[in-house]
């Protein structure tokens, strides 16, 4: 979800393509919502809060730079920074009619280094040599491409909410350009997807048994086949809805292939990513997991979390960026810059 910002940073402010320059705020709130959830699911991963000071420098013993949680711990906090600081910074200076030309540089600062997070995360687990099924060159690209297809569907989704909530004029351009670019990442998603499959199943090495376990079951457990299928068939049915034009442009369509997207992502990373890792285990044994009551309401509260830190950062900056709230009397006017009429930020 963090890569949405990067997605409409790059057309934005690096193509200086206008229809997306100006919901590009949108973005960038949405990747410092979904940076905290990082960061709480991996302080829920440390086990228990008297852990995390050892993730603090000088007080601590983080063992950096040879831990790799520790790499994952700094791009995390670096892209919320990043963003964070983008995001308040152009909402303050539209607030003030002023340019923000000022913090270009850290825009384009926030596109290596959100490529650099979903690396961190792929060498986190390339790192686990015990592992075969992540130990695959191929986890880092993976991670980008499946990112930079569900991030941009829900910014779809979110701006035609948006649009209809707030009555925002928000241009059709700039759906239809996330769309397109959805269209080129998720085809290439599947082409590594694909690339991975063949390399597993034409080799038929010790190293087959985690995935053949995704797609057919393995001594008799089955239990994530069917996400796996049905993940499967979202993606190619989101692409088959994305490469065509006709239905890539029919909101309908469009909003259904952003679903499918959503969810399959959500299996393949999840389900489809940890799981199998530790399937079979060191002595062949196959132990299928479900995750428990308490894992499920832990994993609820944060997306919740993430979801209410969104929800705030909108109610705040959408009336700024509207001019839709109220000044005081005894100040001046000045001159705010409206979505439908944007201000060239390249004028001081």
């Amino acid at each position: 979800m963090a890569a949405a910002a990067i997605i409409v940073v790059i057309p934005a402010y690096v193509y200086n393509f206008r229809p997306i320059k100006e919901i590009a705020f949108l973005g960038e709130g949405l990747a410092v919502s979904a940076i905290v959830m990082c960061i709480l699911f991996v302080m829920v991963d440390l086990g228990q809060p008297l852990r995390g000071w050892h993730l603090l420098p000088v007080v601590g013993r983080p063992n950096f730079p040879m831990s790799m949680l520790m790499w994952d711990i700094i791009v995390l906090n670096g892209y919320l920074i990043i963003n964070g600081t983008i995001f308040f910074y152009i909402v303050y200076r539209v607030s003030r009619g002023t340019s923000y030309t000022k913090i270009l540089w850290l825009i384009l600062l926030s596109i290596p280094w959100a490529v650099g997070i979903h690396t961190v995360t792929a060498f986190l687990y390339n790192g686990l040599v015990a592992r075969p099924f992540w130990n695959a060159s191929i986890l880092a690209p993976r991670f980008l491409a499946s990112a930079f297809c569900s991030g941009p569907a829900l910014m779809i989704i979110i701006l035609q909410v948006v649009r209809t909530k707030f009555r925002v004029r928000i241009d059709d351009e700039a759906i239809t350009k996330l769309a397109e670019i959805i269209a080129y990442t998720l085809g290439f998603n599947l082409f590594l997807f694909g690339a991975e499959v063949f390399k597993e199943f034409y080799s038929q090495s010790v190293h087959l048994a985690p995935i053949k376990y995704l797609f057919f079951g393995l001594h008799g457990h089955s239990k994530l086949v069917p996400y796996m299928w049905t993940a499967l068939a979202f993606n190619l049915t989101a692409f088959t809805l994305f490469i065509i034009p006709k239905t890539r442009a029919n909101r309908i369509t469009l909003n259904v292939a952003c679903v499918m997207i959503f969810i399959a992502v959500y299996i393949e990373k999840g389900m489809g990513l940890i799981i199998p890792g530790f399937i079979p285990s060191a002595l062949g044994e196959v132990f299928e997991y479900t995750p428990s009551l308490i894992e499920a309401g832990v994993g609820v509260g944060v997306w919740a979390t993430g979801a209410f830190i969104y929800t705030v950062l909108l109610k705040f900056s959408l009336p700024v960026m509207l001019e839709t709230w109220k000044e005081d009397d005894t100040k001046p006017h000045k001159q705010r810059m409206r979505l439908s009429e944007p201000r060239d930020v390249e004028a001081s």
